[in-house]
């Protein structure tokens, strides 16, 4: 639900919520998230990503290729941020500019070959150590999955589309 005069998002009253078990579901992805990164990689050809090239190579591996106006807007990415993003992924050759084939005018973004290697390479890495750490109990990753995916989308439908409204990468 959203305010008609701020435009800002309203939020569910705790009373309407079990808030405790939300929040800790919220503070263990980011505490997981954080071990994942801390890490780092095994395998020496794994190129380590930012939080926001990360987020730009899941978005490319799934709908590519792109304008960049529709990464940021993919993303919540601010656009000048994404320029920055974009640029270091050209760097480590993960990702390529071109011409938009639809429009000349424009500018395509996709993965490379290098970039779709890079990121099953990691994400073989990821499933590895975070299997190991569950000792390899899959009894409920399947509704775990479910439910990640549902928070995932509903978080990225109810995003502020106001780039002031949400914080730069």
């Amino acid at each position: 639900m959203t305010d008609s005069e701020t435009g800002r998002r309203q939020r569910s009253s705790p009373k309407e919520v079990r808030e405790q078990p939300w929040a800790e579901l919220a503070d263990l992805v980011l505490a997981i998230s954080r071990e994942i990164q801390y890490r780092g990689y095994a395998d020496e050809r794994a190129q380590s990503l930012t939080q926001s090239e990360g987020v730009v190579m899941r978005y490319l591996l799934r709908s590519e290729p792109a304008a960049p106006s529709r990464i940021a807007a993919a993303t919540g990415l601010q656009r000048t941020n994404l320029s920055a993003v974009l640029r270091g992924l050209e760097r480590k050759g993960l990702v390529r500019r071109q011409a938009d084939p639809e429009d000349g005018r424009g500018i395509a973004v996709s993965a490379t070959d290098a970039g779709r290697a890079n990121y099953a390479l990691v994400r073989h890495e990821w499933a590895t150590e975070v299997a190991e750490a569950a000792g390899h109990d899959a009894a409920n990753l399947d509704t775990t999955l479910a439910l990640l995916n549902r928070v995932k989308d509903g978080m990225q439908r109810a995003r502020p589309q106001r780039s002031s409204d949400h914080p730069s990468a």
